[in-house]
């Protein structure tokens, strides 16, 4: 039986296939073009299976009907039939292994009435471990089920639609052209058209003089009439009283109902038309709405046909709202809103202005689970009927993710921003006692500017959703207007753009390693030079960027680990082939490590194990903490420290001086190098507290027998001066600017052969100023 997958892919006819092969046999050679609308679940399934490396979709007959690959090889059909081999396979799914050991996760996707309908496919990485693959289908299946159930709800939503497609081309000549005008069986730009054309379609094909369609949890109320410009005003007020009366009659009657001739004393009776009216039933049986189609009293009588084509009509209406607005809420869902909204704002562009609300109910997940999801999802559903209520005409309104909304309005910034309190006070009117528990409902709501020339949603909205997140941050259940000279939110504005660039630039390739010197005074105990790395990226210009550009976006949505792994990894590899040469030599590169890699329980563990299968000695890394991160992560930093010392690397504590603890932790943290923050350094010579500062950090790092680094030399009486002070190395523009990496390494051969003639400090730093490192 033919389902969604025909709108999806359709598969190849008799007349294609080669002669004697069979449909599964032919399946295994053809080539799947991926689908755009189901590769967002390939990043949804990466998201909690980081090892899926595809994504597959087979029907009950396991036929392949999608692939994010371009083709699927045999060995993966084989499997799937194999698979299928006994009919209608029981439980959620099953584990395979593909040669290689590579594991296959098979889902089964039910409909309703628990008939297999697909198969979902996950291929993934192998793990070396056979048995704990096995063991783990369980597991890997419970991750998955959320996206499973959002894939299985949207075939449910495209078999419905394709059954009604299949239904409506097997009906009388008239049922053709009603639904094959080019209308209904293109897709529309949005939800609201299509049903509009809906209403088009049973005053042309239905033959009613007025159509209606009602949905009280959407607010939709559609009207369309033959005649609309002499007969709008008292078709409006047909329907007004008509429209609980019918609303009942749906209720009871699921449906269609003529009726062509009034009862003299029924609460309808003075309507002088005949009435058609169609229930709205969602694919789980709630009667949502009606669909009402009206003829004057001396029109023809509505007969059975009609009714037969008004209820494609209204299955066909429902499933059009199933798929544009969201089912709790009663607003569009992202897609549709978005689409609707490239539809509407174009248009009025020079006439009127747009502003944006992105707006965040506060502390949902406390709700959840004070209380119950069920308790949560009836404030959201709350939250959508304010919203719908109070939203004015032309402005839009959707649910774009669990606990947040966007509103567009067609008015100036001190308009909405009226619209956002008096809606955050009225979410505020929402809080109810729950089991004796008072159950309170704020909104924070952030208002920008809509910004029309941005080609994707969120783009759009950014300006709005970094005031969202500043109202937020100052204290919640409060409206923050976007105001360009909010320091703060520009920084949080600044971040959600850069964010999307640095992701980019992480999945082409475009980051890369600098080193600067860090080299040794006179009287230091060593007098080899050391580097620290430094991240760099390339914009999509090709200009290479610094990490006061990026690493604040990085920082505030937790991508830090992510590229404190690609900084080990990269250096790794970047040495790897140098490990001979530096083997004898006390030079070091240094590596700085985020807070945020801290608190993630398994960088520990990947960083000893790349040291260890990295062949290099553990002695040419020298890794950088923040005091900040390791005081407030004291715990985790003490025990990476340790290892790393065990297993022989250094540990440096950054920015050493800023924090209000550093004394108390220096006895507990196993530094072995101090790195004084630039603050002191750049002052040292117009500031004596900053002096006296370095000196006492430099007399007490010397009495526990650790190194000292001043960070931002930048001149050569700084370097004297902080030499003199009992610093043992520098680091700055004084000493040397920052290169790449592989310029450093080029360079090995000669630097790993010199050998080091001992200097005063001032005419250390005075060469160095002139030409250690260009």
């Amino acid at each position: 039986m033919r389902t969604w997958f025909e709108i999806v892919q359709p598969s190849t006819t008799e007349q294609q296939r080669p002669p004697g092969m069979t449909d599964r046999s032919h399946q295994a050679q053809e080539t799947v073009e991926p689908s755009a609308s189901f590769e967002p679940y390939l990043q949804l399934v990466r998201s909690v299976l980081p090892r899926a490396t595809s994504l597959a979709l087979y029907d009950a007959a396991g036929r392949l009907q999608w692939t994010t690959d371009g083709t699927a090889g045999p060995d993966l059909h084989d499997l799937i039939e194999n698979a299928l081999q006994a009919g209608s396979p029981e439980g959620p799914g099953q584990m395979r292994l593909l040669e290689g050991g590579l594991p296959v996760y098979l889902c089964w996707l039910r409909d309703d009435r628990e008939q297999l309908m697909a198969v979902v496919v996950v291929v993934c990485r192998a793990s070396g471990d056979p048995d704990s693959e096995a063991r783990g289908f369980s597991i890997a299946h419970a991750l998955l089920r959320p996206v499973l159930e959002c894939l299985r709800r949207e075939l449910l939503s495209r078999t419905a639609l394709e059954e009604l497609y299949r239904a409506v081309k097997s009906r009388d000549r008239d049922l053709e052209l009603l639904l094959g005008n080019g209308t209904a069986d293109q897709p529309a730009s949005d939800g609201g058209d299509e049903l509009k054309g809906i209403l088009l379609q049973a005053i042309e094909q239905v033959g009613a003089s007025t159509a209606a369609l009602i949905v009280p949890d959407k607010s939709i109320a559609l009207l369309r009439s033959k005649n609309s410009k002499n007969k709008s005003r008292t078709d409006t007020q047909l329907v007004a009283r008509a429209h609980r009366q019918l609303l009942s009659l749906a209720q009871i009657r699921h449906g269609p109902v003529i009726i062509n001739k009034l009862a003299p004393d029924s609460a309808m009776g003075i309507l002088p038309y005949k009435i058609l009216s169609c229930a709205l039933r969602s694919t789980v049986g709630k009667t949502i709405g009606v669909l009402a189609l009206f003829r004057e009293d001396f029109g023809e009588l509505f007969t059975e046909r009609d009714a037969r084509l008004a209820g494609i009509l209204a299955r066909k209406a429902v499933g059009i709202i199933e798929i544009s607005y969201d089912a709790l809420c009663g607003l569009y869902n992202r897609p549709a809103f978005e689409r609707r909204l490239w539809l509407v704002v174009p248009a009025t562009r020079g006439l009127r202005h747009w502003t944006a609300l992105y707006i965040d109910l506060d502390r949902l997940h406390i709700i959840n689970d004070s209380f119950g999801m069920h308790v949560g999802d009836s404030v959201l559903g709350k939250l959508g009927e304010l919203i719908r209520l109070r939203l004015p005409p032309g402005a839009l309104a959707a649910r774009i993710s669990g606990d947040r909304f966007a509103v567009a309005l067609p008015t100036e910034l001190d308009t909405a921003a009226q619209f956002a309190e008096a809606l955050r006070e009225g979410a505020e009117q929402l809080r109810t006692s729950h089991d004796g528990s008072r159950l309170d409902v704020s909104l924070s709501i952030g208002v920008a500017p809509l910004d029309t020339d941005a080609g994707e949603l969120m783009h759009s909205l950014a300006a709005a959703e970094t005031a969202c997140k500043a109202a937020k941050d100052r204290g919640r259940n409060r409206v923050e207007v976007y105001e360009s000279g909010d320091a703060s939110l520009v920084r949080r504005f600044t971040d959600i753009k850069v964010l999307g660039q640095l992701r980019t630039a992480i999945d082409e390739g475009r980051l890369w390693l600098a080193a600067q010197l860090i080299l040794p005074f006179a009287g230091a105990e060593s007098q080899r030079p050391h580097f620290e790395l430094l991240l760099r990226m390339v914009d999509a210009d090709g200009n290479s960027v610094g990490p006061d550009r990026f690493l604040s976006a990085a920082n505030r949505y937790q991508l830090m680990p992510e590229i404190d792994r690609w900084v080990m990894n990269k250096a790794i590899e970047m040495l790897k082939p140098h490990a001979q040469l530096l083997a004898p030599h006390s030079m070091s590169f240094a590596i700085n490590f985020s807070g945020q890699s801290l608190k993630d329980e398994e960088f520990v563990d990947f960083v000893i194990e790349r040291i260890g299968s990295s062949g290099l000695d553990p002695a040419l890394f020298c890794f950088e903490l923040t005091e900040s991160a390791a005081i407030a992560n004291v715990a985790r930093a003490e025990t990476l420290m340790r290892k790393l010392r065990q297993l022989g690397c250094g540990v440096a504590l950054d920015d050493f001086g800023t924090g209000l603890s550093s004394l108390a932790y220096l006895r507990q943290l196993p530094v072995t190098m101090l790195k004084i923050d630039g603050s002191f350094v750049r002052d040292v010579l117009k500031d004596p507290r900053a002096e006296s500062m370095v000196g006492a950090i430099a007399q007490l790092a010397r009495s526990l027998s650790l190194t000292t680094v001043a960070e931002y030399v930048e001149t050569a009486e700084i370097a004297t001066r902080v030499a003199a002070l009992g610093v043992d190395y520098g680091q700055g523009y004084a000493i040397g600017k920052p290169r790449p990496l592989i310029d450093v390494l080029a360079e090995l051969p000669l630097l790993c052969a010199a050998e080091p003639v001992p200097r005063v400090a001032g005419e250390l730093a005075l060469e160095a100023a002139e030409k250690i490192v260009h």
